[in-house]
């Protein structure tokens, strides 16, 4: 059957369109003749016997390509040259008819050309999405009928172009295996997921998040992580290790389901699977499985170079689940899991754009308070309502808490909201900032968001997508055997290209080196910080063989589009003239001015959480290619909105195949390989293609890809002795975080001062005991108990030391059996104590740092209302948390070391604001980390000792002892009626907590910084007192 008479028989079936608002189908009227429907370009419902295929070029002496040769640029030998024809069963899976390659059929009539796109007429556009926050869309050039192969269509045609049924379309694409199941495991990397994953079709739902990743506390909702973890939920698209090799398989497969391909792989397709959004509604396309193979193009003996160099997976094709409009935007269905999953984020994202839109102008100063960098980011105020919604009501007294303590646990003061009584008496939490909050953030968000409701809505016009769009595919290249030995398929021209004239523009992915490194692991490893062994690596993930690097530089780019990755090595350009030797094209970065130029430069400045328009007036001006002004950290941080095109270096005539100089390296790398005898070789070959010279910017070139913070010299050769910095990157200069990640400098000969007292008090001794949990001082998770540790270094008490002997403070250790975890924190557990800490931390200098951040921040006065000593010794899991929260950003949580192990890694992990790096940081001595509202941070993992791998007896009496680590952590604030509420809620919820009273009233009993009179200190505060 020709495509014409089946297009007639489509028009003249009337059908229906899946668009409606409020139904699944919206009826939507149908050409009803076959003039009317070529006219109108429409595409037609009507169910086809079998999705018809398109044929090759027939030019120079090429031959129809084996569709079982690889389809990946890496290696594979030539094969027999057959070609294969597709029909579908009933179980939507198809089945592949060899036939020996014959003549091609006579020119096809004027009117069976109409089925297909116009030669050269672009049949696939890359352009900004229909859908919100869909950024880059894939759209069709040309109409195509429901159930026919979209692969055909999306092909184009060229001059003279002949078809038949049995042919293969112009092009498909593959996908390439990801082996490493660990990319997002903690501490595999400084990212909670990496950007490029996001294209990475997992082999089920969520597969690259790891239990080892905790929510963190308090939990934030989706919308405010600035990052987006891309296909990580989906399962609309399966892809499959076992795919069958050959037409007996599949022929089994298909009869016997007990053979189908069912072991499923993470994997990366490049093409239509990873550029092509989703709507659960109006989706188009979908996978046809079974014209999928699993092919090695010979080369599975080991005497073949290119054996285990390249991907088997070939033949991802595509089918129309409907009919497809020219113009409408290709879309697939996800799968029900992710699209619950982005609906929530976009919910959100929406209900962060109408807060900004309906703050007041209070609210709008309090973006720009002093002291914090580039005004705080809006997405807080989402944080912000939630906590204190769920801010409890009433909150017991000092009394009733410590009732509570002295017969077990405290209630944490979060559980109060559900009507629990655990204490003697409570108190109303005065100035509660419930009135505030306008809409409760525990409700379900069920507000409409805007969206497409039918295919209107998802169709540009073809003129539009001209003006705006990237041609991706228009007939001029198809896919065919190459020419070049072990290469299995390679990219062929259908039509004569001038020299300059760009070739293909193609999407990149943008990650690290390490990122395709396979670490040595082990999965039963009791803790998850050794299930990498990071100092073995154990090979490389296929992916870099199709990836453009540099020797110099971390960053590796991995092209997206249809045939992009068929492009194989030719060498070094022999000559400009016709048919001669070597490398016909190179790559370049978008022309200036031109629509690649523009669409990316749009795309790359896109922000995930805003919905920005592509501007098709153009009266945005971007800049061109900005990725070449960011350091490679950023860029790796922005996967699919960059680009580069390949360029004809020399007129390239109709049948030549195309062919990329992959540089001396990659040349020499698989020389190499090839030079060795097969049984000798190690591993297969891997190595990225090498960037011509001077096609990395110079500032991607000798830099790290580790976040790091900027150096604090400044502060840490005490030329900043009571300032607060903000911590910055390394790498660009940018803030860490707009509001809660900041370094404070000490005077010189604090931190001994402050441990000289620490240690004259028998606070050490008393972490001696606990750490190594020695009788009598071993807690239980959770547990605390009340000490005297000055009796541990004044036995014989004097009456100079019978004050310090009688001081009582609580130990508690925390969540030990949870993260198998040895910390204990250790604080006063009476006023003596409580009133000892602050002064020996004012005589140690720390009114300085108080002060600091007071000016900074231009608070009225502040007071020091917490502080703890935090030791431990070993830690496989911590919680990312903050300690306080929504307190109007006028509270922190400042930590300086006492004792460090030297030649450790960093020991404090802080969250940057996007809510996926994690930086970790090293105490530093006179120096101390601030952490304001919603400061996420943690324990690094660590193993100096673990009291449960032995009994170490007396050894911690002896010189030097058992490694420990203690830290002091002090809690300051502005308290006023804007947020007591909220601190005597912070303070109440942690346990135990026993000097409750300090927040009955304001002004606060004790001010230990004061702007207006500089008198107060923490050794002389003012206030009433207790």
């Amino acid at each position: 059957m020709r495509f014409a008479s089946a297009l007639l028989a489509t028009c003249l079936t009337t059908s229906s369109w899946s668009a409606a608002a409020n139904s699944q189908e919206d009826s939507v009227e149908v050409a009803t003749s076959k003039e009317e429907c070529l006219a109108s370009n429409a595409a037609c419902n009507a169910d086809s016997s079998s999705a018809k295929t398109s044929s090759k070029s027939d030019s120079a002496s090429r031959v129809q390509s084996n569709s079982n040769n690889s389809d990946n640029i890496k290696g594979g030998a030539p094969s027999k040259q057959t070609v294969h024809s597709k029909s579908r069963d009933t179980h939507g899976y198809s089945t592949r008819k060899e036939r020996v390659a014959k003549p091609k059929n006579p020119p096809a009539s004027n009117a069976d050309e109409n089925d297909l796109p116009a030669p050269d007429q672009c049949a696939l556009y890359l352009a900004p999405s229909t859908l919100p926050r869909g950024l880059l869309g894939l759209f069709s050039g040309h109409a195509i009928p429901k159930s026919e192969n979209a692969n055909v269509y999306l092909g184009g045609t060229y001059p003279g172009f002949q078809y038949d049924d049995d042919d293969d379309p112009l092009w498909s694409d593959l996908y390439i295996p990801v082996a490493d199941v660990y990319k997002t495991l903690p501490y595999r990397g400084q990212q909670r997921f990496p950007s490029w994953l996001s294209y990475v079709w997992p082999s089920e739902p969520g597969a690259f998040h790891h239990e080892g990743e905790m929510n963190p506390f308090p939990t934030f909702p989706d919308e405010l992580k600035d990052y987006d973890d891309g296909l990580n939920h989906a399962d609309g698209l399966e892809f499959y290790m076992d795919d069958y090799a050959d037409d007996r398989e599949a022929e089994e497969g298909r009869l016997h389901h007990d053979k189908r391909p069912r072991r499923t792989i993470s994997a990366l397709a490049p093409g239509l699977a990873s550029l092509a959004n989703s709507h659960p509604r109006l989706y188009n396309l979908d996978r046809q499985y079974l014209a999928s193979r699993a092919d090695y193009a010979g080369q599975v003996a080991p005497w073949q170079p290119g054996a285990g160099a390249f991907t088997p997976h070939h033949g991802v094709e595509f089918v129309a689940t409907k009919g497809i409009r020219a113009g409408m935007e290709l879309l697939l269905d996800y799968g029900e899991e992710w699209h619950a999953s982005f609906l929530k984020k976009v919910r959100g994202w929406q209900r962060r754009k109408e807060r900004e839109e309906k703050m007041d102008d209070a609210d709008a100063k309090k973006r720009h308070l002093k002291g914090f960098v580039n005004g705080i980011d809006r997405k807080w105020d989402v944080m912000d309502i939630r906590e204190k919604f769920n801010c409890p009501e009433e909150l017991p007294t000092e009394k009733g808490k410590r009732d509570r303590i002295a017969v077990g646990m405290a209630v944490d003061s979060s559980d109060l909201k559900s009507g629990n009584k655990p204490y003697s008496e409570y108190r109303e939490n005065t100035h509660h900032p419930y009135a505030e909050v306008d809409e409760n953030p525990n409700e379900a968000e069920t507000r409409p968001i805007p969206g497409p409701s039918s295919e209107e809505d998802i169709t540009r016009s073809l003129p539009w997508l001209a003006q705006h769009g990237v041609c991706l595919s228009s007939g001029r290249l198809s896919l065919d055997e190459s020419t070049v030995p072990y290469a299995g398929r390679g990219v062929f021209t259908n039509t004569h290209i001038k020299k300059g004239e760009v070739v293909l523009t193609s999407p990149l992915l943008a990650l690290r080196k390490d990122d395709v490194k396979i670490y040595k692991s082990d999965p039963d490893q009791q803790f998850v910080r050794n299930v990498l062994d990071k100092s073995t690596v154990i090979g490389y993930e296929m992916l870099i063989n199709y990836a453009f690097g540099h020797e110099d530089s971390p960053l590796l780019l991995i092209p997206l589009a249809p045939l992009a990755n068929f492009i194989n090595h030719g060498g070094k350009m022999k000559s400009e003239k016709p048919k001669s030797k070597g490398a016909n094209v190179r790559v370049q970065w978008p022309e200036d001015g031109g629509n690649a130029a523009k669409l990316f430069a749009w795309a790359y400045q896109h922000k995930l959480y805003e919905d920005d328009p592509f501007d098709d007036n153009e009266k945005k001006e971007y800049l061109s290619n900005p990725w070449l002004q960011d350091h490679p950290i950023d860029v790796m941080e922005r996967s699919g909105k960059l680009a580069l095109e390949y360029v004809a270096m020399r007129d390239i005539h109709n049948g030549e195949e195309i062919l990329l100089d992959y540089g001396p390296l990659w040349e020499k790398a698989w020389m190499d390989l090839a030079r060795i005898l097969p049984y000798s070789r190690s591993g297969y070959f891997r190595h990225y293609i090498a960037v011509p010279e001077g096609f990395y910017p110079d500032n991607w070139l000798g830099v790290s890809d580790r976040y790091e913070i900027a150096e604090i010299d400044d502060l840490i050769n005490y030329r900043l002795v009571g300032k607060a910095v903000p911590l910055t990157w390394a790498h660009n200069g940018k803030p860490v975080s707009s509001k809660y990640a900041y370094a404070v400098g000490l005077p010189k000969g604090f931190s001994d001062r402050f441990l000289e007292y620490t240690k004259q008090n028998g606070i050490i001794e008393l972490y001696k005991n606990l750490l190594t949990e020695q009788e009598g001082y071993h807690l239980p998770s959770d547990g605390f108990a009340v000490y005297k540790p000055g009796t541990l270094v004044h036995s014989n008490s004097t009456a100079s030391h019978t004050q310090d002997t009688a001081m009582e403070f609580f130990a508690h250790r925390y969540h030990s059996d949870q993260w198998n975890f040895n910390m204990h924190f250790v604080s006063a557990w009476e006023e003596t104590a409580r009133k000892s800490v602050l002064k020996a931390l004012g005589d140690a200098g720390f009114d300085a740092a108080v002060k600091g951040i007071g000016e900074r921040f231009g608070y009225d006065n502040m007071t020091c209302f917490h502080a703890s000593y935090m030791g431990v010794t070993h830690c496989d899991k911590s919680k990312m948390h903050s300690d306080i929260y929504a307190t109007e950003d006028k509270s922190w949580n400042i930590v300086f070391p006492l004792i460090t192990v030297n030649g450790t890694s960093p020991e404090l992990d802080i969250m940057a604001e996007d809510m996926n790096t994690v930086i970790g940081v090293h105490y530093l001595k006179d120096v101390a980390w601030a952490m304001g509202d919603f400061g996420y941070h943690q324990t690094r993992p660590i193993d100096y000792y673990n009291p449960d791998d032995g009994n170490v007896g007396d050894a911690w009496k002896k010189a030097g002892g058992i490694p420990i680590r203690v830290v002091f952590g002090a809690y300051c604030a502005q308290i006023d009626e804007t947020n007591i509420a909220m601190l005597r809620h912070l303070y109440d919820g942690d346990d135990p907590a026993p000097f409750a009273d300090q927040f009955a009233e304001i002004p606060m009993r004790e001010i230990h910084w004061d702007k207006l009179t500089g008198q107060a200190s923490l050794s002389k505060p003012l206030g009433k007192g207790y």
